[in-house]
């Protein structure tokens, strides 16, 4: 079919292809189209809009960087930069990707989780689960601008959890308190302005600039049929329906760790959340693993000023360049190059832009066996430097199953206990979390009970013992009497208000710890007493907790870079090739 004829009338109608085909008009000055009819008047061409793109580039930006710009009853208002509207789907969903993580913010300190703020709109209004506070006491504080809600259901649930000696009742007991201190004036507020909240930063908690509001009336819920109205999840259900119908123009979001309640209140068309701020880490895969491997050229980048010196059979290195400023105190780095012999090192010192490498204690010759037990792979030899180093007073080790962590730890505790009589005694604890249904009740003394949990360290003992022929079966059976001497098996129950002087505990199982148990375990360390985490981070069994908000994780994010600390990864499985192969494939 033929092209039509061009117009010969401005009012005429033309097709794509016509358009295309002829040549612009020149009154057309704000067109931003390239032709050649717009090189021919240079004098009526304006520069290209950027205005298009401005919005997409500040999208990528972190929102760390925003500055507030006004402050309206003591909370910040950052400037708006996107809109909730259809007319920009790449803003709208670059904000709601995060929002759902920046809404509640770490504690402060965290360095790991990046600190991010809602911006725009008037503060968010957060209600909060029971199993919310069960689970961090201080979560009343850590939400930073924005308003927390307690309806009374959350109230009467708290009441019922309070009495015991586990966890869970001591984290309601404070709750209770700091919720007295808060409200200790409120009758006399309320007379004032019954509808004005308390503001959080009353106790001293500064981090906290929004406002706690109780439920104190009646609401009308409006919920399915097929919910019974009793029960207390969907009593909060109703509360946080009822929120957002009272306040149109704000978030009212519910945060729970209950997934099923999360589930019921997004099929009501609710907002709701877990709770973030109990997670060191967004992604496990961001943990610190304590080896850093060096590039290449290492060498000849840092090779100006290096300074180098031998001292006990052991040579440093000071170096100042570009790698420098990466590296922390009791990192492990390492040079392997194809034709060439590998080199390891440590950090010893880091002193404005220079670093001290000291080389490593190679303990994979069988010189240097530790009771008989020789590293097989890299990250062995680093973890036994760092279980036989004096001046290491904490230690964590993390890996999978049949990496040589609880074998390694033992034979440096025995060697240093009975050889070296460096520390008196060696303790061992655990979680005493069940894999599967619990047995019941266990007969006997507290050693007795722990030992069914202890089977890991039989099987690592009879391993040190086999590896000694020489003394017969009798002297076999007198070194098994006096390293069983020499190990006491505690129960953690029982592990508050103590403190051990000279001794090496051993945390087996440590990826089962919440971090406030952590915290409790280490600070139990006296002069002279070395504590080693051993985990598998791919293993835990302990409810509400996950990779990152384990207490191993907490620990090993809060130690990294003290001079007296140190971390290693176990990467490869040493057990046998059954259990390599079932590791990656199961």
């Amino acid at each position: 079919m033929p092209l039509p004829k061009p117009p010969t009338k401005r009012a005429d109608m033309l097709n794509a292809d016509d358009f295309t085909s002829q040549p612009k008009p020149v009154k057309q000055a704000k067109s931003t189209t390239r032709s050649a009819s717009a090189k021919a008047v240079p004098t009526v061409i304006q520069p290209p809009v950027l205005e298009l793109v401005k919005p997409a580039a500040t999208v990528v930006e972190p929102v760390t960087a925003l500055k507030p710009t006004s402050t309206k009853k003591g909370r910040a208002v950052a400037p708006i930069v996107a809109d909730k509207s259809d007319s920009a789907p790449v803003v709208t969903k670059t904000s709601n990707g995060d929002s759902a993580k920046s809404r509640h913010l770490p504690a402060p300190g965290s360095s790991t989780t990046r600190r991010r703020r809602d911006v725009g709109g008037p503060a968010k209004l957060f209600v909060l689960d029971t199993n919310v506070l069960l689970h961090d006491p201080m979560s009343l504080f850590r939400f930073e601008e924005h308003d927390v809600y307690l309806p009374m259901i959350t109230l009467e649930e708290l009441d019922g959890h309070k009495k015991g000696m586990t966890e869970v009742a001591r984290n309601a007991r404070q709750v209770s308190r700091d919720l007295d201190a808060l409200a200790a004036d409120m009758s006399s507020r309320q007379q004032l302005d019954p509808a004005s909240g308390i503001d959080l930063t009353k106790t001293g908690h500064v981090e906290a600039k929004g406002k706690l509001y109780f439920q104190t009336m009646g609401m009308e819920v409006q919920l399915p049929a097929g919910l019974p109205q009793g029960k207390a999840d969907n009593q909060i259900l109703g509360v946080v329906q009822a929120l957002r119908s009272q306040h149109p123009g704000r978030d009212v979001v519910l945060v729970s760790k209950d997934i099923n309640m999360r589930i019921k209140a997004r099929a009501l068309g609710l907002i709701a959340e877990d709770y973030f701020n109990d997670k060191t880490l967004e992604d496990g895969d961001l943990l610190y693993t304590g080896v850093l491997p060096l590039p290449s050229d290492f060498w000849e980048r840092h090779a100006k000023g290096m300074e180098s010196w031998q001292q006990g059979g052991i040579t440093y290195y000071r170096v100042a360049g570009p790698m420098v400023p990466v590296l922390l105190i009791n990192q492990f780095v390492y040079l392997e190059s194809p034709g060439a012999t590998p080199w390891y090192g440590k950090v010893i010192e880091i002193t404005g832009k220079t670093a001290v490498l000291r080389t490593l204690k190679d303990y994979a010759n069988q010189k240097h066996s530790v009771w008989g037990v020789s590293a097989r792979n890299r990250e062995q030899n680093f973890a036994l430097n760092l279980l036989m180093d004096p001046e290491c007073d904490f230690v964590t080790l993390t890996g999978s199953a049949g990496t040589g962590k609880t074998l390694m730890t033992l034979a440096a505790a025995l060697c240093q206990v009975l050889d070296e009589r460096r520390y008196t005694e060696i303790i061992v604890t655990r979680v005493t979390v069940p894999v599967g249904e619990d047995i019941g009740f266990l007969p006997g003394t507290e050693e007795e009970k722990m030992s069914p949990w202890m089977g890991a360290l039989d099987d690592n003992l009879e391993v040190l013992a086999r590896g000694d022929n020489s003394a017969g079966e009798w002297g076999r059976a007198a070194t098994n009497e006096l390293v069983r001497s020499k190990i006491k098996i505690k129960s953690m129950n029982f592990m508050r208000g103590r403190t051990f002087l000279n001794k090496f505990l051993i945390i087996d199982e440590a990826q089962n710890l919440t971090p406030k148990q952590m915290k409790t375990l280490i600070t139990r360390a006296g002069p002279g007493t070395k504590i080693i985490c051993l985990g598998n981070l791919a293993q835990i069994d302990t409810p509400y907790l996950t990779e990152g908000s384990s207490g191993l994780t907490y620990a090993v994010d809060k130690f990294k870079g003290w001079p007296h600390s140190g971390h290693v990864t176990l990467a490869r499985g040493e057990r046998s090739r059954l259990a390599d192969f079932a590791s990656e494939v199961l």
